[in-house]
């Protein structure tokens, strides 16, 4: 009896391999979840999947979080244990999925690195104007940096956009959502250098502000690899690419304003909880914020 756990995976896999025709490293990754699970009921003495309750997939998977196992690879666990007691109840050997009111761990996000300001201002300062590549690299980097735009937002960017009356860019972001984002007097004054530069050259007709020499929109990848290009040329050891100065415009505004609100409308983020996860504020800045603001904790 006590194998016929693996009968029921074995029977289980074979079903994914020819019904569902996953590949065979995805196969391969669910037998290795459900071979730990049979190996813990082994232990437990649970010798059927109907013996099974939520209590013992619980044990089950906080037996894995105390292995060191990480919370996505846990995740991916649940999900094969919840997919075979599908399968089990699709077949008539089990009556009930104990696995769905279980939770995984939370998985720990990871946060962007960014680039610290004097890093920021080596990047910008020290890229040259001098030609048409670089007064326009400039400018999408003083935009990026300016107003934390995202990558699709800044490629597809049109003249109409940008009101320099009221140093103003409007964008439309993730989920067709339009914001207004200001934008600062450095990157004004790169995108007037540009445009100008655009127009000595005769691309008069092509609306979008950011183009190729053959005066046509420039496109994401050419964006990253002009930014890459930048990073390596000044020497700085992080790769720089949009996102990193996506996120050192939201870094650098939270730490000087701490407004947390106000960093979410600028980024465009319909959850604040993305923002708290975003961002990236140096501990001692919340520690002394936390200090001089908590009656408590105020020394005499």
């Amino acid at each position: 009896m006590a194998n016929e756990l693996q009968q029921e995976i074995d029977l289980f896999l074979q079903y994914l391999m020819q019904e569902k025709r996953l590949s065979t490293h995805t196969v391969s990754s669910y037998r290795r979840d459900l071979t730990q699970l049979e190996l813990f009921c082994q232990q437990q003495n649970l010798i059927e999947w109907p013996l099974i309750t939520a209590k013992h997939i619980r044990q089950f998977i906080s037996q894995l979080h105390r292995q060191g196992l990480a919370g996505r690879s846990i995740q991916r666990c649940l999900s094969a244990i919840r997919s075979l007691y599908r399968f089990l109840i699709r077949e008539g050997l089990a009556d009930i999925n104990p696995a769905l009111v279980v939770q995984a761990p939370k998985t720990e996000k990871r946060l962007p690195a960014t680039l610290d300001v004097d890093q920021m201002n080596s990047l910008l300062e020290q890229t040259e104007q001098d030609t048409m590549i670089g007064c326009r690299d400039r400018a999408m980097m003083e935009l990026f940096y300016s107003s934390g735009l995202r990558l699709a937002e800044l490629a597809g960017l049109d003249l109409r956009d940008i009101d320099f009356g009221d140093q103003l860019v409007y964008v439309t972001g993730k989920g067709n959502r339009a914001r207004v984002v200001p934008v600062g007097q450095k990157a004004i004054k790169a995108l007037q250098v540009w445009l100008k530069k655009r127009d000595d050259l005769g691309f008069f007709e092509q609306m979008a502000v950011f183009i190729t020499q053959q005066g046509r929109r420039l496109g994401v990848r050419s964006i990253q690899k002009r930014l890459s290009h930048w990073g390596k040329q000044q020497g700085i050891s992080e790769q720089v690419h949009p996102h990193r100065l996506r996120h050192a415009f939201a870094s650098h505004m939270l730490e000087a304003s701490g407004d947390l609100r106000a960093v979410q409308e600028l980024l465009g983020h319909a959850d604040i909880s993305t923002t708290q996860i975003y961002t990236h504020v140096d501990f001692q800045h919340l520690a002394s914020v936390y200090d001089s603001a908590h009656p408590r904790a105020r020394k005499k």
